[in-house]
């Protein structure tokens, strides 16, 4: 089992980080927790929202969600989640799939679903 210590957990963190190609858009940190790690991409420019990269030690593939991040009362930041994609084999199909997100797959598949039915009518 894999931690946080381990040189690979280490490794593939940094090549991720590295692959990452729009880094100006996004603030950066990760955080290790007790089943797995995470790295945190939070918008700062277009779009209020927050991207999550997630690797279990238990697991070998990885998983994406994406997050709007609103106001509540004007107090305290909500996150909603938009869009999931898990079971990513490896670091090029994360990649492949975080560009996509970033330039509004996760938006464009949300909102396609929440109004699917007031445009069928």
């Amino acid at each position: 089992m894999e931690n946080k210590y381990s040189l690979e957990t280490q490794v593939e963190i940094e090549n991720i980080l590295k692959k990452i190609q729009f880094k100006n858009l996004f603030s950066i940190k990760y955080k290790f927790f007790f089943d797995g790690w995470a790295i945190f991409l939070k918008e700062k420019i277009l779009y209020p929202r927050s991207i999550v990269i997630f690797k279990s030690y238990n697991k070998d593939s990885f998983s994406i969600k994406s997050f709007e991040i609103y106001l509540d009362n004007y107090k305290e930041e909500k996150y909603k989640q938009i869009y999931v994609v898990e079971d990513i084999i490896n670091i090029a199909d994360l990649i492949k799939e975080l560009n996509e997100i970033t330039y509004g797959k996760d938006i464009i598949n949300y909102t396609s679903k929440k109004y699917y039915n007031y445009f069928d009518k």
